[in-house]
């Protein structure tokens, strides 16, 4: 089946960085986009960023400037690199595959990394 294995969270100073990476396996489809999204506290899921197989990318207002999506379509594995972080960043981080074959369509996501920014 398809895995999501995510690494590269922890607890930052604030200005500091982090690089998140996600590399997908049991993949049996056409990968479109791969992305992350965030999730703090109290809050609902957002998106960060995402980025297609065609390397076209769409970040949050909030990260732009900041962070840094990219992947490598041979290892099936997208990295998000963040600097300047901020308080306001800290979240839990998910990682998601979005796919299809034929005519289905694929929509995956990892169990989550945990990001703190301190101040």
């Amino acid at each position: 089946q398809v895995q999501l294995v995510e690494s590269g969270g922890g607890l930052v100073q604030a200005g500091g960085s982090l690089r998140l990476s996600c590399t997908a396996s049991g993949i049996i489809f056409r990968i479109s986009a791969m992305g992350w999204y965030r999730q703090a506290p109290g809050k609902r899921r957002e998106l960060a960023a995402t980025i297609t197989s065609g390397g076209i990318t769409n970040y949050a207002d909030s990260v732009k400037g900041r962070f840094t999506i990219s992947r490598d379509n041979a290892k099936n594995t997208v990295y998000l690199q963040m600097n300047s972080l901020k308080p306001e960043d800290t979240a839990v981080y998910y990682c998601n595959v979005v796919g299809s074959s034929y005519s289905r369509t694929y929509n995956y996501w990892g169990q989550g990394t945990q990001v703190t920014v301190s101040s």
